[in-house]
């Protein structure tokens, strides 16, 4: 019998229920009559989380938060969580709630340190039949993979992935396929080595909704991997599934073509993606075709994309942004200030700064700062005035001092600029820095 079926002639939850407080809880508020009222809607709520009402289960489900918030952490987590636990085999509409509901238990749990208390009921709810119910288990799963530090992430939900990845069920492998974009990046070398082949494996899977749930999780997938990998790794990946069997899944990866062409260099991407990305345009599909010319616009501004870099940094989760940025979003950066196309290159020297806050100091001065040298003494007038336009974002990050000693020459050099807007906007930035270095110059 599939894992998230209950066989016909058994009755859902009917098991006898195993926490004696309860039982007594339920027998004190309702026959001592010195019981706070107060108390008795609660076990009331208890009860119906057995009851043969599948209105009855489905309302004491929705208020499972009461229920924890009555029994305190302690017994939440030792008794109601294996309860339901041990009691998933419910109607769906019942198992949807149930889902959600444990998205939200952090705190009704102890907090982080106990967050991983949740896998097991939720490990078994993402390999039901329902797919609406899986889906709500991967998203509840995505959201307390956020709550777990970097160890119990490995000891806990790691362990979790790698088995629904490699689950007999192919439900529990597509709802696997959510999971390994939230906890790679916080994971050990060793471990990242593990997932990438767990998700190379379902690339690959037998069965064809498996690997329509890998294509529709490769592009997030591959923003968090790093970029050595992501051409190593995740394009045969892409490319293999650009030319699966399967209509449905060669559409998913045309999609994906847009998130994997956003990290690689112009020329990755003239040798990785647009041959497959010909091919699929004469696809004998015509849904694969339509992605095409869906998605056409958006790799068309892939060339011209520069000045969303800023943008697209600071949307990163915060938990990922730091390492996304310097193996993934950081080496594209050095290919575009040498770009050939002068628009890519003042595009990007219109947002680079706005790189500093997000890195810090360290970071921007070992490797943002050679590339705003490189951008001031740009052959482009306009990758020159936009660097001199936005130098104050850097100040604010490293100091006047600093700014100061790496590129104070090359904005005196400047003054003297062939191009009247550059020394115009030099003129216009003086005020600014004068500033800065009088407040930092001390009297003797």
């Amino acid at each position: 019998m599939h894992p998230g079926r209950r066989s016909e002639d058994s009755h859902p939850i009917r098991c006898p229920f195993p926490i004696g407080y309860f039982r007594k809880y339920y027998r004190m508020a309702s026959s001592d009559s010195n019981t706070d009222d107060s108390l008795y809607p609660i076990a009331v709520l208890i009860d119906e989380l057995r009851n043969e009402d599948v209105q009855l289960r489905l309302n004491s489900i929705k208020k499972l938060s009461t229920i924890a918030l009555a029994l305190g952490v302690e017994r939440t987590r030792s008794e109601l969580i294996p309860f339901l636990t041990d009691t998933i085999y419910d109607e769906d509409e019942v198992l949807l709630a149930l889902a959600e509901q444990l998205g939200t238990f952090t705190p009704l749990v102890g907090g982080s340190e106990y967050v991983h208390c949740l896998l097991p009921p939720l490990e078994s709810l993402a390999t039901v039949e329902e797919t609406v119910v899986r889906d709500k288990a991967v998203e509840s799963l995505r959201n307390i993979s956020q709550q777990h530090s970097s160890a119990d992430l490995e000891q806990y939900f790691v362990p979790l992935v790698k088995r629904l990845a490699s689950g007999d069920w192919f439900t529990s492998r597509t709802s696997a396929c959510g999971l390994f974009g939230v906890c790679y990046a916080r994971l050990s070398a060793a471990l990242k080595a593990e997932l990438r082949n767990h998700f190379r494996n379902l690339c690959q899977d037998d069965t064809p909704m498996v690997r329509r749930a890998a294509a529709s999780k490769l592009g997030e997938f591959a923003y968090v991997v790093e970029l050595d990998y992501v051409k190593s790794d995740l394009i045969p990946l892409w490319a293999n599934l650009a030319q699966d069997e399967q209509d449905s899944v060669r559409l998913l990866a045309v999609e994906a073509c847009v998130s994997i062409s956003e990290l690689l260099p112009q020329d990755d991407i003239e040798q990785y993606v647009m041959p497959i990305l010909r091919q699929a345009a004469e696809d004998k599909s015509w849904r694969v075709r339509y992605m095409v010319a869906d998605k056409f616009n958006e790799i068309q501004k892939l060339a011209a994309a520069a000045h969303k870099v800023k943008d697209f940094c600071q949307n990163l989760p915060q938990e990922i942004q730091e390492p996304v940025i310097m193996n993934n979003i950081l080496p594209c950066i050095k290919e575009l200030v040498a770009d050939a196309n002068q628009h890519v290159k003042s595009a990007l020297a219109s947002v680079i700064m706005g790189l500093s806050p997000i890195l810090g100091k360290q970071n921007t001065i070992e490797h943002l700062l050679p590339l705003f040298l490189s951008q001031l003494k740009d052959e482009c007038p306009d990758v020159r005035l936009n660097i001199i336009s936005n130098l104050d974002c850097v100040n604010e990050v490293i100091g006047i001092t600093q700014l100061s000693q790496s590129l104070l020459p090359a904005i005196v050099e400047l003054a003297e600029d062939s191009k009247w807007r550059v020394r115009l906007a030099i003129i216009e930035y003086m005020p600014l820095l004068a500033g800065q270095l009088v407040s930092n110059f001390s009297f003797n």
